[in-house]
Formats: structure tokens, C-alpha cells, sequence
């Protein structure tokens, strides 16, 4: 297989949700991980869906698995999680998948 990968995290974060933390958190991670070269179509979500009691969603596209695992390995991505991610997120829910060509 070699179609585009969509990789979406949806997750919970320990700030109130709408709170000035919260959005700066949206935002900082927004801001990161675009300046990743890899990275297409990035998007912030808050949910709407009563299905599913997660409140926030990243979603992004990479050309390929190569393209993936540089973002992977991408010293901004490993910062943003370590510095932020692992200390602001509560929770998460991570999908990854291959479109089919």
C-alpha cells in the first residue's frame, strides 16, 4: 500500500475546556506541528458528536509512511509531545489510517 495517511488524535486536556490554557494549547500545537514539512491538511476540532465524550481533535495528512515517520522523528513533534503533551493532555484516543488507492 502506499496511499496518504491520515493520522487523528482526539483527546481530553487537564485545562477547562474553552479555557485561555486550552486555546493556547490548540493553538501552540497548531503552530508546532505545521511547521513540520511533512504535515498536509492539519486541522483543530473541537467534538460535536454525542457519541463520543472526547472535546478536542488534531487531524493531519502525510504522503507517505517516509513522510510519517519524519514527522515521527521530527524534533518539534518530540518536543511538543514531551513538553506539552504528556503534562496538558489528559487523555487520548490515537487513529491512524492508509487510504486505499
Amino acid at each position: 500500500m502506499s496511499g496518504t495517511i491520515r493520522h487523528m488524535v482526539i483527546f481530553d486536556l487537564k485545562h477547562p475546556k474553552g479555557s485561555p490554557e486550552a486555546e493556547r494549547f490548540l493553538s501552540d500545537g497548531k503552530r508546532i506541528l505545521t511547521s513540520i514539512p511533512t504535515v498536509r491538511n492539519f486541522g483543530v476540532f473541537d467534538q460535536t458528536s454525542a457519541k463520543n465524550d472526547y472535546d478536542y481533535g488534531f487531524s493531519m495528512d502525510f504522503a507517505s509512511q517516509a513522510d510519517y515517520d519524519a514527522y515521527n522523528a521530527h524534533p518539534a513533534h518530540v518536543g511538543f509531545v514531551e513538553e506539552r503533551w504528556k503534562t496538558e493532555v489528559e487523555r487520548f484516543l490515537e487513529i491512524d489510517f492508509e487510504e486505499k488507492e
